[in-house]
C-alpha cells in the first residue's frame, strides 16, 4: 500500500498537467483552477454590495431593483444548484463546467455593459443560473477523481475558497469601483471576470478530466420549476412591495408563495414514493441532522446575507465612504473569518458543539459592539473604530459556518451525501436570497429616517437569529471526526 500511495505522489509529481487529465486524473494546477472556477461565482454575489450605490447613481434604479440585483442572482443560482450537479453526473461534469463557465462568462460581460437596471437584473439571474450549473463540478470532480490527503485537502481549500469569496467579493469590488478605470464606474466588477474566466476555460479544457457517474440521478423538473416558482413568489413581492406602497398583488404572490410550498412539498413526496429522487427528498429531510440544522443554516444565511448588504449601504451612504474605504473597512471581518475557518475543524473535532455555541457568543457579542459603536458616535464612525467589532463578527460567523455545515450531513448515509449536500447548498442559497429582500427591505424602510437606526433594526433581527442559534446548536447531533471530514458535494 505504501509503495501504491509513494508512486502515485510521485506520478503525480512528474507527470504533465494534460497527461494526468487523459489517464483521469487530476494535477494539483488542475485543483486550483478548479477552485478559480468556483471563486468567481462565489465571490459575485457580493461583490455587487459596494458597488450599489455607484449603480444607482449611473442607471437610476431604485432601491428595490437594487435588491433585485442580488436576490435574483442568488435565486436563480439556489433553484438550479441541485440541477447542475445531476446534469454533471449525467451528461459528463467537464463537459458541463466548460459549458457554464462560457455562460457565466458572457452574463459577466452583459452585466458589465448593461444600459439599464432592468437589462442588469436579467443579466444577473443568467449569470446566477450558469453559476449554478458550474458550482457543483468543482466539487464533484474532486470527489472522484481524487484519493485520501489529496481528496480531503483539496475539498478543505474548497471550503475555505467558498467562505472567504463572500468576504473578500466586497474588498475586491471596492477597489475596482474606485478605481473607475476609463470612467467605468463599477463595470469592472463584472468585467473582470471575462479574461479571468478565459483563462480558466482554456487550462481546464487541457488539464480537467472528464469524469461522470455510472448511475446518475433524474432529472426532477417539476419540483425544480416549483421551487423556484415558490422563491420568485416570495421574492418579488419583498422586494417591490416597500417602493409601490404595498399594492393588492403583492399581498397575493406571498399567499400564492405559501400554496407553492405546499404544493412542492406534495410533489417531491409523490416523486420519492415512485422511486425517482426529487430535488429536496422529504426523507431525507426529515433526519434529525438535516431538519434542525437545514433550519439553522437557513437562518444564519439570511442573517449573513442582510448584513453585507446592508453593511455596504451604511458605510457608502451613511458614512459617505468611498468604494474604496467601504471594501476595506470589511478586511477585520474577512482576515478573522479566513484564520476561523482553517483552524475550524481542529477545534470543531476537539470541543464539538461547544465550539459553535462560542462562535456564536463571539459573533453576538461583535454585532452588539458594532451597533453600540454606530449609534454612539454617529455620523463620525472612523473605520477604525469598527474594526474590532467587525473581527469578532468574522471570528464567530467561521467557527458558525463551518460547524453548521458539518452537522447538517452528520445522520445523511454515505450513498446520499451528494444529494444531502445539494439541498443544503439550495436553502443557504436561498436564504441569502431571502436575507437580502426581506431584511434589506426593513432597511430601506427604516434608511430615510435614519440610517444608523437602520442598521441597528437589521442587526437586532440578526442577533436575535444568532442568539437562537447559539441554543438550538445543543439540538445537532454530536461532531465526530467523521462528521467534521463530512463536506458538501452537491451533485457527487
Amino acid at each position: 500500500m505504501t509503495t501504491t500511495t509513494s508512486s502515485r505522489r510521485a506520478g503525480t509529481a512528474t507527470a504533465s498537467p494534460r497527461g494526468m487529465a487523459r489517464a483521469g486524473r487530476l494535477h494539483p494546477i488542475g485543483v486550483f483552477i478548479l477552485l478559480a472556477g468556483a471563486f468567481l461565482p462565489i465571490m459575485d454575489f457580493f461583490i455587487t454590495n459596494v458597488a450599489l450605490p455607484s449603480i444607482d447613481a449611473s442607471l437610476h434604479a431604485s432601491a428595490s431593483s437594487l435588491e433585485l440585483v442580488i436576490a435574483g442572482y442568488g435565486v436563480a443560482y439556489a433553484t438550479l444548484l441541485v440541477l447542475g450537479g445531476r446534469l454533471g453526473d449525467r451528461y459528463g461534469r467537464r463537459r458541463i463546467f466548460l459549458g457554464a463557465l462560457v455562460g457565466f462568462v458572457l452574463a459577466s460581460l452583459a452585466c458589465g455593459i448593461a444600459p439599464g437596471v432592468g437589462a442588469l437584473i436579467a443579466a444577473r439571474i443568467i449569470q446566477g443560473a450558469t453559476a449554478a450549473l458550474l458550482i457543483p463540478q468543482v466539487l464533484a470532480t474532486f470527489h472522484h477523481v481524487l484519493e485520501g490527503e489529496r481528496k480531503t485537502r483539496a475539498v478543505a481549500l474548497y471550503g475555505a475558497t467558498s467562505g472567504i469569496a463572500a468576504v473578500v467579493g466586497q474588498l475586491v469590488g471596492g477597489l475596482l469601483v474606485s478605481a473607475d478605470v476609463a470612467g467605468t464606474s463599477w463595470r469592472p466588477i463584472f468585467l473582470v471576470n471575462v479574461p479571468i474566466g478565459m483563462v480558466v476555460l482554456v487550462v481546464a479544457a487541457r488539464i480537467v478530466p472528464s469524469t461522470r457517474s455510472p448511475h446518475p440521478v433524474g432529472i426532477d423538473l417539476p419540483g425544480t420549476v416549483l421551487f423556484a416558482a415558490t422563491l420568485t413568489a416570495l421574492l418579488v413581492p419583498l422586494t417591490e412591495g416597500h417602493s409601490l406602497g404595498w399594492p393588492w398583488w403583492t399581498w397575493m404572490m406571498l399567499a400564492v408563495a405559501v400554496i407553492l410550498g405546499a404544493a412542492t412539498y406534495v410533489v417531491e413526496k409523490r416523486t420519492e414514493r415512485r422511486g425517482e429522487v426529487p430535488l429536496l427528498p422529504p426523507s431525507l429531510l426529515r433526519l434529525p441532522s438535516m431538519s434542525r440544522g437545514l433550519a439553522m443554516v437557513f437562518a444564519f444565511s439570511i442573517g449573513f446575507g442582510a448584513f453585507m448588504f446592508v453593511f455596504a449601504l451604511t458605510v457608502q451612504n451613511g458614512l459617505h465612504a468611498d468604494a474604496l474605504h467601504s471594501g476595506l473597512a470589511i478586511l477585520p471581518m474577512a482576515l478573522l473569518f479566513l484564520a476561523g475557518s482553517l483552524l475550524a475543524p481542529r477545534i470543531l473535532i476537539r470541543f464539538g458543539r461547544a465550539a459553535l455555541s462560542v462562535g456564536a457568543v463571539v459573533q453576538l457579542a461583535g454585532l452588539a459592539s458594532l451597533v453600540t459603536v454606530l449609534l454612539a458616535n454617529w455620523p463620525h464612525v472612523s473605520l477604525w473604530a469598527m474594526a474590532l467589532p467587525l473581527a469578532l463578527v468574522g471570528a464567530g460567523q467561521s467557527m458558525l459556518f463551518a460547524g453548521l455545515f458539518r452537522s447538517v450531513l452528520a445522520d445523511v448515509p454515505t450513498h446520499l451525501g451528494g444529494i444531502g449536500s445539494g439541498a443544503l447548498i439550495t436553502l443557504q442559497q436561498s436564504g441569502l436570497a431571502l436575507g437580502v429582500a426581506a431584511l434589506g427591505t426593513l432597511y430601506l424602510t427604516l434608511a430615510p429616517h435614519n440610517i444608523a437606526h437602520a442598521f441597528a433594526g437589521v442587526e437586532y433581527v440578526q442577533m436575535g437569529i444568532v442568539a437562537l442559534l447559539a441554543v438550538g446548536v445543543a439540538a445537532l447531533p454530536r461532531l465526530t471526526r467523521a462528521a467534521s471530514d463530512t463536506a458538501p458535494v452537491a451533485g457527487a
